[in-house]
């Protein structure tokens, strides 16, 4: 036997087993985009991904936790949506967070994997626990805590709602004339809106 190292058999190294588990996310992201939560299966990402189902259950465990990590790198561009308060003056905060949501919708990049996360939510209550706990903690408290007023949560709740509602009717349900609309002209209406939730009276 040689000084070397060796692995436990089967073992993957540490850079292959972080390839896996991404291939499995980038697989599990396409899966729940086609066919949504429901009819989506740990079988169905596993063959999609080339691997084993129980590598599938080693790295995430059940369905909903598959489904969670891939909306999380999925949701991430929206997630950095509260960075946009960081340096706004107080009378432009709602303008920049709606520019900013708004700019992530727009963008076809991270929009088809926010069709696929908010239409699984839409008709799956194991989807939108997943969902609304992701938005819950990892936006609506960034934006809760950007805001130096007693109650920051429900404003940060309002304006998510504001943004949320337009984002679902305009790039999910396409109800016109919102659907075909100007982009800036949106802005322009729904920003003084959230400015009045996030820091009016």
């Amino acid at each position: 036997m040689t000084g070397a190292a060796t692995r436990g058999r089967g073992r993957p190294r540490r850079t292959e087993a972080a390839d896996t588990r991404d291939h499995i996310l980038t697989a599990a992201r396409e899966e729940f985009s086609e066919h949504g939560y429901e009819k989506t299966s740990v079988r169905g990402i596993a063959k999609a991904a080339g691997v084993d189902s129980a590598l599938v259950h080693h790295y995430f465990g059940t369905k909903e936790q598959v489904f969670e990590a891939a909306i999380e790198v999925a949701f991430a561009p929206a997630l950095n949506a509260p960075e946009a308060l960081a340096d706004a003056p107080p009378d432009r905060v709602g303008e920049c967070l709606t520019r900013a949501v708004v700019g992530v919708w727009e963008n076809p990049a991270t929009r088809t994997p926010l069709l696929a996360i908010v239409r699984s939510a839409l008709t799956n209550d194991t989807a939108a626990a997943v969902f609304r706990r992701l938005i819950a903690a990892q936006l609506l408290r960034r934006i809760a805590g950007r805001i130096d007023l007693p109650d920051a949560e429900l404003r940060a709740e309002l304006a998510a709602a504001q943004l949320v509602g337009c984002a679902i009717l305009r790039y999910v349900i396409k109800v016109e004339p919102l659907a075909s609309a100007d982009v800036e002209q949106i802005i322009a209406r729904l920003a003084p809106v959230v400015q009045g939730h996030l820091a009016g009276p």
